[in-house]
């Protein structure tokens, strides 16, 4: 419903009330001097019909003397029977044309249109009604209008002349600068190109130094004859001695040959070993192509990614990590390029998601599997799922990778009197686990006894999300269709802190950094950013999504992801307050999803029943895997209803727990 606001209406000048005058002075005053222009508003009035308040049209006169329009008159006398003006009585028969008012009338509407007239037309009114004028005259006026119009001329093609000169100077500029820009991009990616190649040969050095070294040990062991000799005979009695065991003997068998041959094998492989062999190199090339390719098909966001980085870091020489023994010294390169080549490796490292196991339990086609919330614990040991089973659900996280069964049970499992929406493991205590349910729930639970801990049921409506502080054992918040924030503390009863907002919260999360500030995303589409020591009004306000926000997660103390009903991921950057990044590529219109993230990588669900994943640099998904099984018919209409519900990586590895509509969980891992 649109709000209707009345603003402030500027006041109308009204002009003071002026002495009457009559009507033949007002029609007859010859000159445009200043007092007929503040007397000509006053005879208005005495033209005017006291019954439309108008200038009267087709004057009428009655018999006590009053001026009217016909048209209202005559409506008039159709209902009463008197005059409007003296309620003297009065008929349709004691109407008359009133010939004098009509013609002052007319002159008044004519002196006032000629008032009104531009002098052409004044001009040209005066030819029309015969005004005589010479030749003489006509030729000066018709120079005059020639040289008017000439001047006319000349400044309209003097400001278009004026305006295409400005776009002009203003394309020059701009173009200068997008130059200066290329230039400088240039110059960014000689430096990179040159710091590169020379990184690159060392690199090449270093390996011929390494297999260098390799063929003069290998070389090293074929000059040395007392050892294969030594080690033959041994190696010849070991072999008599157990045939001879068997009841087997030597026979004819060519022992000096066969031994010979083994020398030969045996070098043969090891000079294989050192120079890598064909196959390698083979399987070194096309991986290479394979990411060219995957670099091409994302060249236009990568480009910007390194250009960005380049340019903001554009002084910062690049600082070798203490204590990283894995990453060599790159001397000469630049900060920007440095992070990118992090990013280019991380990108092109994975192409798919490779399924390593299949979790199943239930009814696998009944619509109560739904699991709305998958989480791993503290030490990624355990993970859970609830959903609206209306049961936490404990499994051994190696169990279900070594163990290939049909259906796979918990190891804990702990029912709740409603459907559940969201689970949060206490990053403090292993066996603690936080839910929020349908009915605005929020429960501690105890693992171990699997028994609650504590309940909070301040919310009025369903609670859609729950978090555990990271930075403080104790704390947690909650978010409700209530239009509520809640923060809770397990060793209180009630809530220590009460946000209220305009519109329902879909998700609340801490910022992994600090136990003062949560992002809370809300159906009125944006992302408020909050600091709990003052929650009169939010710190920040990210705008940008076009429909509910349905879960904001972490990448770090200054990163934060959201997903949309949208079908839109977004990054936004908390400390700087500004938007770094929309990611399309996935569809979510109206389900929860699921939404978890790495310090590189975003993932979520869509409702084409796939996970997709995206590298944070990239708007575009690095890779998807969709939901099957050999037992759905592609053509089954029900498999089209199905959607990716619960996503979450493990602790930033590349694998991740998935979960569908279906009540089917994976567990997936990216691959090369």
């Amino acid at each position: 419903m649109e709000e209707v606001s009345t603003g402030a209406i500027v006041p109308a000048v009204k002009p003071e009330p002026k002495p009457s005058t009559s009507t033949a002075a007002a029609v007859s005053s010859p000159e445009p001097s200043t007092a007929p222009i503040a007397e000509e508003a006053e005879p208005d009035k005495d033209f005017l019909c006291p019954i439309c308040m108008q200038i009267i049209k087709d004057a009428f006169l009655t018999g006590c003397g009053h001026s009217f329009c016909y048209m209202c008159i005559t409506t008039h006398l159709r209902n009463k029977n008197d005059c409007p003006c003296c309620s003297h009585y009065l008929t349709a028969n004691q109407l008359f044309p009133n010939f004098l008012l009509q013609k002052l009338l007319k002159k008044a509407s004519a002196l006032q249109t000629f008032k009104n007239a531009s002098p052409i037309e004044h001009f040209r009114q005066s030819l029309q009604q015969g005004c005589e004028v010479s030749i003489k005259d006509l030729d000066t006026l018709m120079s005059l209008l020639a040289e008017r119009k000439r001047k006319m001329e000349q400044e309209e093609a003097e400001r278009n002349m004026q305006v295409l000169l400005d776009f002009l100077h203003y394309l020059r500029k701009q173009k200068v600068d997008e130059l200066n820009e290329v230039r400088t991009d240039l110059q960014y990616i000689k430096e990179d190109v040159d710091a590169v190649e020379k990184h690159r040969i060392e690199l090449y050095r270093a390996r011929d130094r390494y297999s260098m070294k390799l063929r003069m040990l290998g070389d090293d062991l074929t000059v040395r004859k007392p050892w294969p000799s030594t080690i033959d005979k041994n190696h010849s009695g070991v072999v008599n001695s157990s045939l001879n065991a068997r009841g087997l003997t030597t026979g004819n068998i060519p022992t000096k040959k066969m031994d010979g041959k083994a020398q030969v094998s045996s070098h043969g492989l090891q000079r294989k070993d050192i120079s890598g062999g064909s196959d390698p190199q083979y399987n070194q090339s096309g991986l290479s192509s394979v990411k060219k390719k995957r670099v091409q098909a994302q060249f236009n966001d990568l480009q910007e990614c390194y250009l960005q980085k380049r340019r903001q870091l554009a002084n910062h020489p690049h600082h070798q990590p203490e204590g990283d023994k894995n990453v060599y010294h790159r001397e000469g390169y630049n900060a920007g390029l440095a992070d990118f080549q992090s990013v280019l490796s991380t990108f092109t490292q994975y192409s798919r998601l490779r399924v390593i196991a299949e979790l199943r339990h239930g009814d696998l086609f009944h619509s109560a599997n739904i699991v709305s919330s998958i989480e791993f614990d503290r030490d990624d040991e355990y993970f859970a799922t609830a959903g609206v089973s209306r049961r936490i659900k404990v499994f051994d996280f190696s169990s279900v990778l070594n163990e290939h069964a049909d259906v796979h049970c918990p190891i804990v499992e702990m029912s709740t009197r409603s459907k559940l929406s969201c689970l949060s493991w206490n990053k403090f205590v292993k066996n603690h686990i936080a839910s929020s349910d349908y009915d605005g729930i929020v429960t501690v639970w105890d693992v171990t006894t699997r028994q609650s801990v504590m309940e909070y049921e301040e919310h009025e409506k369903r609670a859609w999300s729950v978090d555990f502080s990271c930075t403080e054992q104790s704390m947690l918040v909650s978010g409700s269709d209530d239009c509520k924030v809640k923060v809770w503390c397990t060793n209180q009863e009630a809530s220590v802190l009460n946000i209220d907002m305009k519109a329902n919260i879909c998700c609340v999360k801490y910022n992994p950094g600090s136990s003062n500030h949560i992002a809370v995303g809300s159906a009125d589409h944006h992302i408020h950013y909050y600091d709990l020591r003052n929650v009169s009004h939010p710190l920040y306000v990210f705008s940008g999504h076009r429909k509910a926000v349905s879960y904001v997660k972490f990448l770090s103390n200054s990163e934060l992801a959201s997903a949309s009903t949208d079908s839109t991921l977004r990054l936004w950057d908390v400390k700087e307050n500004l938007p770094v990044r929309t990611f399309r590529g996935h569809t979510n219109e109206k389900n929860f999803v699921g939404l978890s993230v790495s310090s590189e990588y975003i993932a979520c669900g869509s409702e084409t029943n796939e996970v997709v994943v995206y590298h944070k640099e990239i708007s575009k998904p690095v890779t998807r895997h969709r939901f099957g099984s050999p037992e759905m018919d592609e053509a089954d209409e029900d498999a089209v209803s199905y959607f990716i519900s619960a996503v979450c990586w493990k602790s930033d590895s590349p694998t991740m727990l998935t979960a569908n509509s279906q009540g089917t969980i994976k567990v997936l891992v990216l691959a090369a």
